[in-house]
């Protein structure tokens, strides 16, 4: 099911640049382009949108360091980041800090990982000790929704 999303996504990627692009595929005329704009203001949200961990739990104590995020969302839908579809985004861990700025871009370090391709899982290592894990949820270009689509904050011990 998570390589239809993803394929799916990709699908949409592909086609919103060919349509943002000059090139007239299947021998039709290119739209004219549009005038450039302002920076786009955040993304707007369903206001019943949830996002989660599906694994780890929180208090979940892993043996070895490296583990497998998989992270949730419901009542939106996940896209690559430069993918303009409405009530959608793309995840955002952040490992043993608080919540970025939400109305900047979120940072992208050894704290905030980004998964701009549209991965809803992903494999990490961590180093022995106790760790907070909590997931915001990106717009196109990174930055937070509004309100902000955040998860609450869990706890793992690494040894």
């Amino acid at each position: 099911m998570r390589h239809i999303i993803v394929l799916s996504a990709l699908l949409i990627a592909v086609l919103v640049a060919v349509l943002q692009s000059d090139a007239t595929p299947f021998g039709l005329a290119a739209a004219p382009a549009a005038p450039a704009q302002a920076p786009a203001k955040p993304a707007a949200n369903p206001n019943n949108a949830q996002l989660y961990f599906i694994w780890p739990n929180d208090g979940t104590v892993i043996t070895g360091g490296k583990f497998w995020v998989r992270m949730g969302l419901r009542n939106m839908g996940v896209a690559p980041k430069g993918v303009a579809v409405p009530n959608t985004g793309h995840h955002h861990l952040l490992i043993d800090t608080e919540l970025p700025p939400l109305t900047e871009p979120i940072p992208s370090d050894r704290n905030h990982l980004h998964f701009g391709a549209g991965e809803t899982e992903a494999r990490v290592e961590l180093p022995p000790g106790m760790h907070t894990l909590q997931l915001l949820l990106g717009d196109m270009n990174h930055v937070p929704h509004k309100p902000p689509i955040v998860s609450k904050k869990i706890t793992i011990t690494v040894r």
